[in-house]
């Protein structure tokens, strides 16, 4: 327990995050489950680029893992039996932007970073429209 007030302690922004997502993750529908993968997705990019701009290679490295395994996540989760061509699309779409922040993570490159991020919240924005109702 001591551990976890600790974490709190240190940073009370992140673990709200934390609490919001899970509350949010525990009963969302797929759909929902996506948008919040491209928000955080969009979050940690962002955090990539802040940390190489203000010298933070801890932060830089676990943004940049969390947006790996998020991207993972998000071609795992793809059907392509019923998702067809988009499916591949998508699939491709997610492996390029993998590769991206790799590169980018070794170049120490901030702006790849926010345009990714940027990419990344145009899908979400389309994505987000075609919330079925």
């Amino acid at each position: 327990m001591a551990h976890y007030a600790t974490m709190i302690g240190r940073d009370p922004d992140a673990m709200y995050r934390q609490i919001d997502i899970v509350g949010r993750t525990g009963t969302a529908d797929p759909h929902l489950l996506v948008q919040l993968m491209y928000e955080e997705l969009g979050r940690a990019l962002r955090a990539i680029a802040a940390a190489i701009d203000s010298g933070h290679s801890e932060v830089k490295s676990q943004k940049s893992m969390r947006a790996i395994a998020i991207l993972f996540a998000l071609e795992g989760g793809l059907d392509f039996d019923k998702g067809g061509e988009a499916a591949k699309t998508f699939a491709s779409l997610y492996r390029g932007a993998r590769k991206s922040v790799i590169d980018a993570t070794m170049s120490s490159n901030a702006n790849t970073f926010l345009d990714i991020a940027n990419n990344i919240a145009q899908i979400a924005a389309v994505w987000k429209s075609l919330r079925p109702v």
